[in-house]
């Protein structure tokens, strides 16, 4: 059952990882339901969401690759042969590397800080169905609240530093990387494609710096893990694949449709594990 378990895992990333309903808790709950019951653990979670952020590089890629050179060519100086600089200082790319730079640092140092408590105490299932619902419903009143003015162009640093906090919250599961980030642009008034937008470039540096950290350790380290690394790899093409696709689904949803219909699917998923974990069906 290891491999068709691991197929599944990760098809429940690739479909969980952009919306805002929460990878990670998704697969800390469907470990209940693998033989044994088991935690998937949080070095699988991160590796295979390597996955889904290579499926970011592939959707965005010119925009990285643009934003990139920009960015170099920026920190350079270099000039153009009527002596200005080929990139400005106002460059709108050279100012979106520095923001995903900055945006990117709350979560590596809490992540670093915190390392012990998210793979232990975080992975609660008492603390995800709260987080699910919760944050389900900041959503939803942030979705309600928001002006939905501001495009990705108005991003400023104050606002840069306040998504990457957001995107920090993320470690806890039930949260939702996207859900946290694209929540908190709402509040200070993008819209939600100029939010979506920047959560998920702000989740390229941050994912896969601590999927290779985990990657890393596993292999230097080896513990009991519950997935070969065989498993882990087929998890990690199949998210990848359904990431790519699922991407390209919620970018056009946001034009026309609200996030009510994932605030009302967290709540009742946070309500009906309270119920399991209160029954005593499942162990926290």
């Amino acid at each position: 059952m290891g491999m068709i378990e691991a197929i599944v895992l990760g098809l429940i990333q690739g479909l969980t990882e952009f919306l805002p309903v929460s990878s990670s808790a998704h697969l800390r709950i469907a470990g209940i339901f693998l033989e044994g019951g088991r935690d998937p653990g949080a070095a699988f979670t991160a590796i295979i969401q390597l996955g889904t952020e290579t499926a970011v590089l592939v959707y965005f890629w010119k925009d990285i690759v643009r934003i990139v050179r920009a960015f170099f060519l920026g920190l350079s100086k270099k000039a153009g042969p009527d002596g200005q600089p080929l990139v400005p200082r106002m460059d709108q790319d050279y100012r979106m590397g520095w923001l995903i730079i900055i945006g990117s640092l709350p979560i590596v140092i809490l992540g670093l800080l915190l390392q012990n408590l998210i793979e232990t105490s975080f992975r609660s299932l008492w603390i995800v169905a709260t987080t699910l619902i919760v944050f389900g419903i900041l959503l939803g009143i942030a979705d309600r609240i928001g002006a939905k003015r501001k495009t990705i162009e108005s991003l400023t640093t104050r606002d840069g530093i306040i998504f990457g906090f957001a995107q920090a919250l993320a470690l806890i599961p039930g949260v939702s990387r996207s859900g946290g980030t694209i929540g908190a642009g709402l509040v200070l008034g993008y819209t939600r494609a100029a939010a979506a937008r920047y959560s998920f470039l702000l989740a390229v540096p941050a994912v896969f710096g601590s999927g290779l950290f985990e990657l890393v350790k596993v292999v230097r380290e080896p513990g009991p893990e519950v997935f070969t690394g065989l498993e882990t790899l087929a998890a990690t093409v199949v998210a990848f694949g359904v990431g790519l696709v699922v991407i390209a689904f919620f970018l056009r949803y946001l034009n026309r449709g609200s996030f009510l219909p994932f605030v009302a699917y967290r709540i009742l998923l946070g309500v009906l594990l309270y119920g399991l974990l209160l029954s005593g069906l499942v162990q926290p």
